[in-house]
């Protein structure tokens, strides 16, 4: 049937033709795409090679165990240190490189120890006290009665020890700050036995420490948090699950109430939280002390002291008050097309509930997905820890012609180089070296990240065919539940692994290639932060804001491209130019209907995670007097509640995107039916009667429209 506001067919293609022997998903079809699944498999077969080189060569002890002088590891058994975990640094002064703390190895000798230091002393005046024996076991095993000019120049001890405690499986100093100033064993200078040093030179030599040191204790805390609370956080996100559940079953009775209720309750939400906002803003305003601005207390590790700010509440106020404008605007140009896009809603929840087993197919992703990241994280692991131990001479003297080149521990006594460079030493580096399988480890961890990025992508394709495939079979069904095949969920998914695993492989691999690219482009950002050519900047702000268009583009393709593998079998090139041409060719409603069922889901998942994050926040804030005795003890209460509300989001999230895919196959099937049928007894429809009402009401929109 011909409509005014159809783009011609010349430049999108012809409409289907009738056919009286289609009867839903075709059946008889062929392998798809077979270069391309030839070439996935092999690259199946390489990754699994990849793997198996970066188990042979890598050691995940090196990643594990901090490492000493000698290239020992701390703390594995079977070794002389297997009762001394944790490393201790002979002069923390040498650490002064950034560099040095992102790979937590200094140039200086590095000792295994059963326990850092818990006092201050120096050489020179440990020796012939009863600290002594105290301090020794911080020196080299073994080295002997030498006199102490014998002992600094050869490095066999430190120094000098102050007290320290364990981080990472390694000592660094306990700075403590009082009265604002930084001491370390109450000490704000010290003498080492050579010079006169202050707790700053440390702490510039220490760079960070500090700060990874609080990191520590607040990570602890939220790791407290976690045991203290990871019951109740269980509990909210099955509450969330039987939620998402019972409101996508619901949907098919009530669509019109729910959705109504959805729209209104999220701007009856985000209203309160304006009032509620506005009213601790103008509680805090005459407050001494509250009108200080977030940027000047900085980062607080207890977010409290920032809810005791106005201006905090002013930015909430704010934010929520555009979300709100946002939510109505969109509502008032949507109002005429959500009556439409509530029936296609319903037909989707009834879709579902006669196909329920594909609500329990997100967790078969889940699953495939956290085979493929915990196999990609651990061959990135063992590509890490590949190499052996490089050693290099480290000399107190700047000026040492040796310094920094590579030896062997084993022979190094035997050089001259300890005669041209007195003190110098052969220290463990890192771990690396020459051969030609460690020159190529960066393009090795480049391959395993394509490949990942290749397995997660076909893994989301399979399952958003597999689903395509067993919507399509109840929406063909020309008499409904009656004509729905046996098993669609299970027949759709050993057709889309049987005859197209390369036409799904070829749309994971268009997309891999793009999202490797931004990547890329991230990594080279991160690059260039610190660099004043305006015009790289700029240039690079440029492809990568394209880059991020096209990868969502393809997305959108290639999801309606699979819906097309899982109908007509056909290659993944032939069925892109067939989605795309289907959709252009009913653009309006793809506007009417689609985007406007996208913009009530979203809403649906906002109002469930919302609403769990709410009552998650009377319980954690002790708001709840009927249950405020079982509420556990904790540190930071956002802790537990922002992981309610992630997790509720993600949930329902899973669960709307198997409704996602219903509501976009059903729509792609309506199109196809009103081009191949027209209601007559020789060519029915195969919507349903709720399904023909959206047909009028988007033809009676597009004319009036025109």
């Amino acid at each position: 049937m011909a409509r005014k506001t159809d783009i011609p067919s010349i430049y999108y293609g012809e409409p289907r033709k009738f056919d009286p022997k289609f009867r839903g998903p075709v059946h008889n079809r062929s392998c798809t795409d077979v270069v391309c699944c030839i070439i996935f498999i092999i690259v199946i077969l390489g990754y699994i090679a990849l793997g198996t080189v970066a188990w042979i060569h890598g050691d995940p002890r090196k990643v594990a165990y901090p490492t000493d002088s000698q290239g020992q590891f701390c703390g594995q058994q079977d070794t002389p240190n297997a009762n001394k975990a944790i490393l201790f640094y002979f002069n923390m002064l040498k650490c002064a490189n950034p560099a040095v703390l992102i790979n937590l190895q200094c140039p200086t000798t590095q000792l295994c120890v059963s326990k850092c230091p818990d006092r201050f002393a120096t050489l020179r005046t440990a020796q012939n006290t009863t600290t002594w024996e105290y301090y020794k076991q911080f020196c080299k095993p073994g080295f002997g009665s030498k006199p102490i000019e014998e002992v600094i120049r050869d490095d066999d001890c430190p120094s000098m020890i102050v007290p320290s405690r364990p981080f990472l499986q390694r000592c660094f100093p306990d700075f403590i700050t009082r009265n604002g100033i930084l001491t370390v064993a109450n000490q704000t200078f010290f003498n080492d036995g050579l010079n006169v040093r202050s707790v700053n030179d440390l702490k510039d030599a220490a760079n960070g420490i500090s700060s990874l040191l609080n990191a520590k204790e607040f990570s602890l805390r939220i790791f407290e948090d976690y045991a203290n609370s990871w019951d109740w956080i269980l509990l909210a996100l099955v509450i969330t699950m039987v939620v998402s559940l019972l409101f996508i079953l619901l949907l098919r009775f009530t669509a019109g109430v729910l959705l109504w209720l959805i729209i209104f309750g999220v701007i009856a939400a985000v209203g309160y939280g304006i009032g509620h906002c506005y009213w601790e803003y103008s509680m805090l305003s005459g407050k001494p002390g509250a009108n200080v601005t977030i940027s000047d207390i900085g980062f607080q590790t207890d977010f409290s002291i920032y809810l005791k700010l106005s201006q905090t509440w002013l930015v909430f106020m704010i934010s929520l008050s555009v979300i709100e404008a946002i939510i109505v605007i969109m509502l008032i140009f949507l109002r005429k097309r959500l009556q439409i896009a509530i029936a296609l809603l319903k037909e989707g929840s009834k879709a579902i509930s006669y196909i329920m087993t594909t609500l329990l197919y997100p967790i078969f992703t889940f699953f495939l997905l956290s085979l493929c990241i915990a196999y990609g994280a651990v061959t990135a692991i063992l590509l890490a820890s590949s190499g052996n131990a490089v050693y290099k001479v480290t000399s107190a003297h700047d000026k040492c012609i040796y310094g920094n080149l590579t030896c062997n521990p084993k022979t190094f006594s035997a050089t001259n180089i300890t005669t041209v460079c007195p003190g110098s030493q052969c220290l463990f580096a890192f771990y690396g070296g020459e051969s030609t399988y460690h020159r190529y480890i960066f393009v090795l961890h480049l391959c395993n990240l394509f490949a990942f990025l290749w397995m997660v992508n076909f893994t989301i394709a399979l399952g958003q065919c597999t689903l395509a495939g067993a919507f399509a079979s109840y929406y063909w069904a020309l008499r409904k539940p009656r004509d729905i095949p046996p098993c669609p969920l299970f027949s759709s998914f050993c057709r889309a692994l049987r005859y197209h695993t390369g036409s799904l492989a070829f749309g994971a691999l268009i997309l891999s290639v793009v999202q490797s690219i931004r990547i890329v482009l991230e990594y080279l950002d991160h690059k260039l932060k610190g660099s004043q050519n305006a015009y790289a900047r700029f240039l690079l702000c440029c492809l990568k804001g394209c880059f991020w268009c096209l990868e969502h583009f393809i997305k959108f393709i290639n999801r309606n491209a699979y819906i097309m593998i899982a109908i007509y079998g056909k290659s993944f090139c032939t069925s892109s130019k067939d989605a795309f041409f289907l959709l252009m060719r009913n653009v309006v409603r793809v506007a009417v209907l689609d985007k406007a069922t996208d913009f009530l889901l979203f809403l649906g998942k906002l109002l469930i995670s919302g609403s769990v994050g709410l009552l998650a926040f009377f319980f954690f804030t002790r708001k709840l007097p009927v249950i405020q005795g079982d509420v556990p003890s904790l540190n930071y209460y956002w802790v537990p509640l922002l992981t309610v509300i992630f997790g509720s989001y993600m949930i329902a999230h899973g669960f709307f995107n198997v409704y996602s895919m219903c509501v976009d196959t059903l729509f792609l099937c309506f199109c196809e039916d009103l081009e191949r049928n027209d209601g007559s007894p020789s060519r029915p429809y195969y919507m349903s009667p709720g399904l023909r009402k959206i047909l009028h009401k988007a033809d009676s929109i597009s004319k009036s429209s025109l």
